[in-house]
Protein backbone atom coordinates (compact mmCIF):
# COMPACT_ATOMS: atom_id res chain seq x y z
CA UNK A 1 0.00 0.00 0.00
CA UNK A 2 1.07 3.52 -0.58
CA UNK A 3 2.35 5.49 2.32
CA UNK A 4 1.79 8.59 0.18
CA UNK A 5 0.56 11.34 2.92
CA UNK A 6 1.88 8.91 6.13
CA UNK A 7 2.66 5.54 6.90
CA UNK A 8 -0.40 5.16 8.90
CA UNK A 9 -2.30 5.79 5.21
CA UNK A 10 -1.34 2.84 4.51
CA UNK A 11 -2.93 1.02 7.37
CA UNK A 12 -6.43 2.61 6.86
CA UNK A 13 -6.11 2.13 2.63
CA UNK A 14 -5.71 -1.58 3.93
CA UNK A 15 -8.56 -1.40 6.06
CA UNK A 16 -10.76 0.06 3.52
CA UNK A 17 -9.89 -2.83 1.14
CA UNK A 18 -11.04 -5.22 3.45
CA UNK A 19 -7.50 -6.24 4.22
CA UNK A 20 -6.16 -7.78 7.29
CA UNK A 21 -1.99 -7.07 7.44
CA UNK A 22 -0.42 -4.56 5.32
CA UNK A 23 3.01 -4.36 3.35
CA UNK A 24 4.18 -1.30 2.40
CA UNK A 25 8.32 0.36 1.80
CA UNK A 26 9.74 2.98 4.17
CA UNK A 27 10.47 4.81 1.19
CA UNK A 28 10.18 5.81 -2.31
CA UNK A 29 11.06 2.83 -3.48
CA UNK A 30 12.90 4.51 -6.62
CA UNK A 31 15.11 6.72 -5.22
CA UNK A 32 18.38 6.12 -2.09
CA UNK A 33 17.19 8.92 0.22
CA UNK A 34 15.25 9.05 2.30
CA UNK A 35 13.15 11.17 4.71
CA UNK A 36 13.89 10.09 8.91
CA UNK A 37 11.18 8.96 10.50
CA UNK A 38 9.59 11.00 12.75
CA UNK A 39 8.26 9.93 16.93
CA UNK A 40 4.71 11.51 15.02
CA UNK A 41 5.13 8.62 12.43
CA UNK A 42 6.11 5.84 14.34
CA UNK A 43 2.81 6.68 16.59
CA UNK A 44 0.52 7.49 14.34
CA UNK A 45 1.48 4.18 12.16
CA UNK A 46 1.51 2.01 15.59
CA UNK A 47 -2.33 3.40 16.48
CA UNK A 48 -3.83 3.27 13.35
CA UNK A 49 -2.41 -1.01 12.96
CA UNK A 50 -4.35 -1.37 16.26
CA UNK A 51 -6.99 0.94 15.74
CA UNK A 52 -8.00 -0.65 12.84
CA UNK A 53 -6.95 -4.28 13.30
CA UNK A 54 -4.41 -4.66 11.22
CA UNK A 55 -1.54 -7.06 11.93
CA UNK A 56 1.74 -8.16 10.20
CA UNK A 57 2.73 -5.10 8.91
CA UNK A 58 5.85 -5.85 6.43
CA UNK A 59 7.75 -3.96 4.06
CA UNK A 60 10.34 -4.60 0.91
CA UNK A 61 13.10 -2.72 0.42
CA UNK A 62 13.82 -0.14 -2.26
CA UNK A 63 14.03 -1.85 -5.71
CA UNK A 64 17.52 -0.22 -6.64
CA UNK A 65 19.54 -2.05 -4.05
CA UNK A 66 21.04 -5.21 -5.71
CA UNK A 67 23.45 -7.36 -2.66
CA UNK A 68 24.65 -9.88 -5.89
CA UNK A 69 26.09 -6.49 -7.27
CA UNK A 70 29.64 -7.15 -8.52
CA UNK A 71 30.98 -3.06 -8.63
CA UNK A 72 32.29 -2.54 -5.18
CA UNK A 73 31.67 0.80 -5.05
CA UNK A 74 27.68 0.20 -6.12
CA UNK A 75 27.69 -2.95 -3.89
CA UNK A 76 28.66 -0.93 -0.86
CA UNK A 77 26.01 1.66 -1.33
CA UNK A 78 23.39 -1.18 -1.39
CA UNK A 79 24.80 -2.54 1.81
CA UNK A 80 24.63 0.93 3.39
CA UNK A 81 20.76 0.98 2.26
CA UNK A 82 19.72 -1.76 3.15
CA UNK A 83 21.28 -1.46 6.40
CA UNK A 84 19.24 1.63 6.22
CA UNK A 85 16.17 -0.18 5.39
CA UNK A 86 16.67 -2.78 8.04
CA UNK A 87 17.14 0.22 10.63
CA UNK A 88 13.99 1.98 9.21
CA UNK A 89 11.54 -1.05 9.53
CA UNK A 90 12.84 -1.64 13.20
CA UNK A 91 11.75 1.94 14.01
CA UNK A 92 8.28 1.69 12.86
CA UNK A 93 8.33 -1.94 14.66
CA UNK A 94 7.71 -3.73 11.52
CA UNK A 95 8.90 -7.62 12.34
CA UNK A 96 10.33 -8.34 8.56
CA UNK A 97 11.98 -7.03 5.93
CA UNK A 98 11.59 -8.62 2.06
CA UNK A 99 14.42 -8.36 -0.49
CA UNK A 100 14.88 -10.06 -3.63
CA UNK A 101 17.96 -11.79 -3.50
CA UNK A 102 19.98 -9.50 -6.72
CA UNK A 103 21.37 -9.63 -9.85
CA UNK A 104 24.86 -11.11 -10.44
CA UNK A 105 25.00 -8.86 -13.54
CA UNK A 106 28.40 -9.17 -15.09
CA UNK A 107 29.81 -11.66 -12.62
CA UNK A 108 28.63 -15.49 -12.49
CA UNK A 109 25.47 -17.11 -10.27
CA UNK A 110 27.79 -18.08 -7.68
CA UNK A 111 29.64 -15.05 -7.36
CA UNK A 112 26.45 -13.31 -7.25
CA UNK A 113 25.85 -15.81 -4.14
CA UNK A 114 28.66 -15.48 -2.72
CA UNK A 115 27.93 -11.56 -3.21
CA UNK A 116 24.75 -11.96 -1.38
CA UNK A 117 26.23 -13.77 1.73
CA UNK A 118 28.81 -11.55 2.48
CA UNK A 119 26.40 -8.41 2.38
CA UNK A 120 23.95 -9.88 4.61
CA UNK A 121 26.99 -10.88 6.93
CA UNK A 122 27.51 -7.36 6.85
CA UNK A 123 24.20 -5.82 7.64
CA UNK A 124 23.23 -8.73 10.31
CA UNK A 125 26.31 -7.74 11.82
CA UNK A 126 25.74 -4.18 11.87
CA UNK A 127 21.97 -4.68 13.07
CA UNK A 128 22.68 -6.85 15.91
CA UNK A 129 19.92 -6.82 17.92
CA UNK A 130 17.02 -5.33 15.93
CA UNK A 131 14.34 -7.71 16.01
CA UNK A 132 13.82 -7.44 11.90
CA UNK A 133 14.14 -10.55 10.14
CA UNK A 134 15.45 -10.11 6.56
CA UNK A 135 13.03 -12.28 4.20
CA UNK A 136 14.79 -13.64 0.37
CA UNK A 137 11.91 -13.26 -1.95
CA UNK A 138 11.43 -16.40 -4.68
CA UNK A 139 12.03 -14.34 -8.08
CA UNK A 140 10.94 -15.10 -11.86
CA UNK A 141 14.75 -15.16 -12.70
CA UNK A 142 14.59 -12.22 -15.31
CA UNK A 143 17.96 -11.51 -17.05
CA UNK A 144 20.95 -12.39 -14.14
CA UNK A 145 18.26 -12.56 -11.30
CA UNK A 146 19.26 -14.92 -8.45
CA UNK A 147 16.73 -16.35 -6.23
CA UNK A 148 14.32 -18.07 -9.10
CA UNK A 149 15.98 -21.69 -8.17
CA UNK A 150 14.74 -22.90 -4.73
CA UNK A 151 18.53 -23.98 -4.47
CA UNK A 152 19.97 -20.76 -4.63
CA UNK A 153 17.61 -19.77 -1.38
CA UNK A 154 19.34 -22.34 0.27
CA UNK A 155 22.96 -21.63 -0.56
CA UNK A 156 22.21 -18.17 0.66
CA UNK A 157 20.83 -19.47 3.82
CA UNK A 158 23.35 -22.08 4.77
CA UNK A 159 26.61 -19.38 4.29
CA UNK A 160 25.17 -16.87 6.14
CA UNK A 161 26.92 -16.33 9.74
CA UNK A 162 23.51 -15.85 11.44
CA UNK A 163 20.88 -17.86 9.61
CA UNK A 164 17.93 -17.43 12.17
CA UNK A 165 17.90 -13.92 11.00
CA UNK A 166 16.69 -14.85 7.29
CA UNK A 167 13.45 -16.33 6.14
CA UNK A 168 11.80 -16.54 3.03
CA UNK A 169 8.91 -14.87 1.28
CA UNK A 170 7.01 -16.93 -1.50
CA UNK A 171 5.66 -15.04 -4.63
CA UNK A 172 3.42 -17.21 -6.79
CA UNK A 173 3.97 -15.40 -9.60
CA UNK A 174 7.61 -15.52 -9.71
CA UNK A 175 7.89 -19.44 -8.45
CA UNK A 176 5.29 -20.05 -11.34
CA UNK A 177 7.23 -17.98 -13.82
CA UNK A 178 10.49 -19.56 -12.61
CA UNK A 179 8.82 -22.77 -13.64
CA UNK A 180 7.98 -24.50 -10.67
CA UNK A 181 3.73 -25.55 -11.31
CA UNK A 182 1.20 -24.48 -8.81
CA UNK A 183 -2.05 -25.82 -10.35
CA UNK A 184 -2.63 -28.85 -10.37
CA UNK A 185 -3.10 -30.54 -7.41
CA UNK A 186 -0.25 -33.08 -7.78
CA UNK A 187 1.96 -30.40 -9.40
CA UNK A 188 1.33 -28.65 -6.51
CA UNK A 189 2.41 -30.82 -3.66
CA UNK A 190 5.22 -31.99 -5.32
CA UNK A 191 6.49 -28.22 -5.73
CA UNK A 192 6.18 -28.00 -1.86
CA UNK A 193 7.71 -31.07 -1.07
CA UNK A 194 10.64 -29.66 -3.23
CA UNK A 195 10.91 -26.35 -1.59
CA UNK A 196 10.52 -28.38 1.36
CA UNK A 197 13.23 -30.74 1.08
CA UNK A 198 16.20 -27.95 -0.31
CA UNK A 199 14.62 -24.96 1.89
CA UNK A 200 12.45 -26.06 4.44
CA UNK A 201 8.76 -25.09 4.35
CA UNK A 202 8.76 -23.54 7.50
CA UNK A 203 10.95 -20.82 6.78
CA UNK A 204 7.82 -19.58 4.78
CA UNK A 205 7.41 -16.65 6.78
CA UNK A 206 5.39 -14.66 4.08
CA UNK A 207 3.49 -15.28 0.95
CA UNK A 208 3.01 -13.04 -1.92
CA UNK A 209 -0.33 -13.57 -3.90
CA UNK A 210 -0.41 -12.84 -7.22
CA UNK A 211 -1.32 -14.54 -10.71
CA UNK A 212 0.89 -14.09 -13.82
CA UNK A 213 0.53 -12.69 -17.12
CA UNK A 214 3.14 -15.10 -18.37
CA UNK A 215 2.81 -18.43 -18.66
CA UNK A 216 4.96 -21.54 -16.35
CA UNK A 217 8.69 -21.34 -16.73
CA UNK A 218 8.53 -17.98 -18.43
CA UNK A 219 10.78 -16.37 -16.47
CA UNK A 220 9.57 -12.98 -16.64
CA UNK A 221 7.94 -10.77 -13.64
CA UNK A 222 4.76 -9.46 -14.65
CA UNK A 223 1.56 -10.11 -12.16
CA UNK A 224 -1.89 -10.51 -12.78
CA UNK A 225 -5.03 -9.99 -11.28
CA UNK A 226 -6.28 -13.48 -9.06
CA UNK A 227 -7.60 -16.09 -11.60
CA UNK A 228 -6.60 -13.65 -14.77
CA UNK A 229 -3.40 -14.86 -15.71
CA UNK A 230 -1.72 -17.95 -16.28
CA UNK A 231 -1.95 -19.82 -12.77
CA UNK A 232 -5.39 -19.90 -12.55
CA UNK A 233 -7.78 -19.86 -9.59
CA UNK A 234 -6.96 -23.33 -8.85
CA UNK A 235 -3.38 -22.76 -7.63
CA UNK A 236 -4.64 -20.25 -5.21
CA UNK A 237 -7.13 -22.86 -3.89
CA UNK A 238 -4.22 -25.07 -3.99
CA UNK A 239 -2.53 -22.85 -1.35
CA UNK A 240 -5.44 -21.14 0.21
CA UNK A 241 -6.56 -24.94 1.58
CA UNK A 242 -2.86 -25.92 2.70
CA UNK A 243 -2.94 -26.18 6.71
CA UNK A 244 0.72 -25.35 6.93
CA UNK A 245 -0.26 -21.85 5.64
CA UNK A 246 -3.09 -20.94 7.34
CA UNK A 247 -1.38 -18.61 10.22
CA UNK A 248 1.55 -17.25 6.99
CA UNK A 249 0.64 -13.65 6.42
CA UNK A 250 -0.15 -13.06 2.52
CA UNK A 251 0.02 -10.11 0.74
CA UNK A 252 -1.24 -8.95 -2.73
CA UNK A 253 0.97 -7.42 -5.54
CA UNK A 254 -1.51 -7.37 -8.10
CA UNK A 255 -2.32 -4.00 -10.52
CA UNK A 256 -3.56 -1.32 -8.63
CA UNK A 257 -6.71 0.60 -10.10
CA UNK A 258 -10.48 0.51 -10.19
CA UNK A 259 -12.63 -1.81 -11.94
CA UNK A 260 -16.67 -0.03 -12.21
CA UNK A 261 -15.63 1.81 -9.59
CA UNK A 262 -14.41 -0.67 -7.39
CA UNK A 263 -10.81 -1.32 -5.97
CA UNK A 264 -8.99 -3.79 -7.88
CA UNK A 265 -7.24 -5.11 -4.21
CA UNK A 266 -10.45 -5.45 -2.94
CA UNK A 267 -11.96 -7.48 -5.82
CA UNK A 268 -8.62 -9.75 -5.51
CA UNK A 269 -9.28 -10.43 -1.82
CA UNK A 270 -12.63 -11.22 -2.50
CA UNK A 271 -12.20 -13.76 -5.10
CA UNK A 272 -9.46 -15.26 -2.80
CA UNK A 273 -11.30 -15.12 0.09
CA UNK A 274 -14.02 -17.63 -1.87
CA UNK A 275 -11.22 -20.15 -2.44
CA UNK A 276 -10.69 -20.25 1.32
CA UNK A 277 -11.68 -22.65 3.85
CA UNK A 278 -12.90 -20.35 6.10
CA UNK A 279 -14.05 -17.36 4.31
Amino acid sequence: MSIAGGYHRAVEAARRCGCDCVQLFTKNNTQWRAKAISEEDVRRFQTALTELSISHPAAHDCYLINLAAPQTRLWRRCVDAFIEELRRAARLGIPHLITHPGAYTSSSEQAGLRRVVQALDEAHDQTRGLPVTTLLETTAGQGTSLGWKFEHLAEIIAGVRQPERLGVCFDTCHVFAAGYPLADPRDYRRTMRHFDRVVGLHLIKALHLNDSQRPLGSRVDRHAHIGEGHLGLQAFSNLLNDRRFRHVPMYLETPKGKRDGVDLDAINLATLRALAPSA
